[in-house]
């Protein structure tokens, strides 16, 4: 059984804890660098470790770090044309999702993380059945920035929402990579201060962690560069779905 840990410092963590947040920062390096699906298989297991809002400040500062070594690899493929459109909305769906994690227990924060899991599920089903585009309206665009800085930020569960959008724009595998990868470097770091100063959810103990995990992180995001290139996506995928489903049904109330 899992035990939410109240303190994040090293010292504060059994070996089974710290081996958990390795393995996490390894696979948000996988993620980070195209093995879509994993973070939000691994968002859940350390919710489980230190609770729902207290996770989301863990887990921001290794997904920035694997950002900037996703974007470090994928930067000349980024199309910049979808990013303006998506990040004014972005951020105004991070100041919602601010707002709303200020008023909510640690019960509700988690059993909305699980709904948009189960939902983000429900769209890569969607995507695996239907494979036309949706038009580029400016409408669309406005409504996945809004809901992607939302979900990024409660929950750090932006991936589906984004993998919608510009899946549904037909974007290249590489141009997808590094389009994504340079929308969450940037949404990632607009993020902490509302982390810092308002939830209160980064410290210096909690970074030692991110420190620590560091390694891995980089390692995640140099093998998935190399997999990327060879994995068959179709089995992967659904494998990803049933895994994702489980950590999703963890969250909810028994």
């Amino acid at each position: 059984m899992f035990k939410v840990v109240q303190l994040v410092a090293i010292e504060a963590l059994s070996a089974f804890d710290i081996a958990l947040v390795l393995t996490i920062g390894f696979m948000v390096g996988l993620a980070k660098a195209g093995i879509h699906g994993l973070t939000l298989l691994s968002v859940p297991l350390l919710a489980l470790l230190f609770g729902g809002k207290h996770s989301s400040g863990v887990m921001l500062p290794m997904l920035i770090m694997a950002d900037i070594f996703a974007v470090h690899h994928y930067h000349r493929h980024a199309n910049w044309q979808f990013l303006i459109k998506l990040f004014p909305s972005a951020f105004v769906g991070v100041l919602i999702g601010t707002w709303l994690g200020e008023h909510i227990n640690d019960a509700l924060f988690m059993q909305i993380m699980a709904v948009i899991i189960f939902a983000s599920v429900g769209l890569m089903l969607w995507l695996e059945r239907n494979k036309a585009a949706v038009p580029d309206y400016t409408w669309f665009a406005i409504l996945a920035g809004v809901l992607g800085g939302f979900t990024t930020m409660v929950g750090n569960l932006a991936g589906s929402v984004m993998a919608v959008y510009l899946l549904s724009m037909r974007l290249p595998k590489n141009e997808f990579i590094g389009t994504a990868a340079w929308f969450f470097l940037v949404i990632n770091l607009f993020k902490v201060p509302f982390h810092v100063f308002i939830w209160e959810t980064i410290s210096w103990p909690s970074f030692t962690l991110n420190l620590l995990a560091l390694p891995v992180i980089v390692a995640g995001v140099y093998i998935g560069i190399w997999l990327v290139k060879r994995i068959n996506e179709k089995y992967y995928r659904w494998l990803v779905i049933g895994m994702t489903l489980l950590a999703a049904a963890a969250l909810l109330p028994g």
